[in-house]
């Protein structure tokens, strides 16, 4: 999840061909001896490596970036690469007969180059679709039909372009309701709930060796969990590939971590695999409570809600590794269904959570600091991995 802050700048370029080149599945190993510095200390990625892929959202300008402290720091501390927004419809299919594949290839060639897992994200989503989606050469509702058509071709299309390059794909993303009902999207009332068998089908037929998931924020509520169960399981019924639920966890500090556990276990219970997909820790108060990822959730700007511009202080720095080494507990503990755990975000200044739900903020969400600096958490977590080792 994340809000798109700037608006797209147009786009003039030639359509490319969708097709894609055969390489091997995305592996997850540690990478060879670069020149990036070493100070001694163990990174994520080797602390993590055997246990579940290590994961960060990566935004295009950190992935073209020629800042060597970008470039080791996403190599050496992930083992696996999600695009922030660059696979979301209205960046790579911006117009009905245009696509630009040009920095979602750029993802995918760097983490070929490191030697990481890559998530295509996202396929279907009622949120940072283009306009002509949904409408016709006319500007009125598409019909039922076409917009099946439209889905297939849009499905097919990307992940055609990218088979044996991505390990899955976050097939439908946020189709619930916190009740655990299906959100009334336009893909919902023009198609209807048969739209989501009909995502993992098109995008199965496309690539039949890549893993298919399911990605939703709130998925500890337990009344979404059950609509996430209930998702599963009508798609296995439908003979359909599903791999695993992608448990969003923009969590907060009154996160119920029992609850957040239960969904773990209850998701690996169905057969699936279990991705903690956009992980981050807000620090700032909340004007009314966590809202997850509710992007529609949008506040006016109150000084008093922007408490630390400066900096972290200590003891909040020291709560949030707290929160943290109990969270990657519970990640340690189910280890057996984890696959991937993946922060939203390369770094504190890049995180989306500093314009949402209120902009103008400074927040302090992530695993790297605004210097590209592993935060005071990170040698915790990394420590009890390494003790889970031994």
């Amino acid at each position: 999840m994340n809000i798109k802050l700037l608006s797209m700048a147009a786009i003039a370029v030639a359509l490319v061909s969708c097709g894609g080149n055969n390489a091997g599945s995305q592996q997850s190993n540690l990478p060879a001896k670069c020149d990036c510095p070493d100070n001694g200390k163990a990174t994520m990625r080797q602390a993590f490596d055997g246990k579940f892929l290590l994961g960060a959202a990566v935004n295009v300008r950190q992935v073209k970036s020629a800042d060597p402290k970008v470039q080791c720091v996403i190599r050496d501390q992930f083992s696996a690469l999600v695009p922030e927004n660059c696979m979301k419809p209205e960046e790579i299919h911006p117009k009905k007969d245009l696509y630009d594949w040009r920095d979602a290839d750029a993802i995918v060639e760097l983490a070929q180059r490191n030697g990481q897992a890559v998530t295509g994200h996202c396929l279907v989503w009622h949120s940072q679709l283009p306009y002509w989606f949904f409408k016709d050469d006319l500007g009125q509702q598409v019909t039922k039909d076409e917009l099946i058509a439209r889905m297939r071709e849009h499905i097919t299309a990307v992940v055609s372009r990218y088979k044996g390059k991505i390990k899955g794909w976050d097939v439908v993303n946020e189709a619930l309701l916190d009740n655990g009902e299906l959100r009334p999207t336009q893909f919902y009332r023009i198609i209807g709930p048969e739209y989501i068998k009909m995502a993992f089908q098109f995008a199965h037929e496309a690539d039949p060796d890549a893993e298919l998931y399911y990605n939703d924020y709130g998925m500890d509520n337990p009344s979404k969990r059950e609509g996430a169960i209930r998702i599963v399981r009508e798609l296995k019924a439908a003979g359909c590939r599903i791999d695993g639920i992608g448990m969003q966890s923009h969590v907060a500090f009154d996160t119920n971590l029992d609850e957040y556990e239960k969904s773990i276990e209850a998701y690996a219970a169905e057969g699936v695999k279990v991705m903690v997909t956009e992980l981050d820790l807000s620090v700032l108060p909340w004007p009314q409570g966590n809202y997850g990822a509710a992007v529609e959730t949008n506040f006016e700007y109150m000084k008093e809600m922007n408490p630390y511009t400066d900096s972290l202080p200590a003891a909040k720095a020291q709560e949030q590794t707290d929160f943290f080494v109990k969270l990657f507990k519970i990640y340690l503990k189910h280890a057996d269904v984890i696959d991937r755990v993946t922060f939203w975000g390369l770094t504190d200044a890049d995180s989306w959570k500093n314009g949402w739900p209120m902009p103008g903020r400074t927040d302090y969400p992530l695993a790297i600091d605004r210097n590209y600096q592993p935060k005071p958490f990170v040698d915790a977590i990394i420590k009890l991995a390494m003790e889970e080792s031994k």
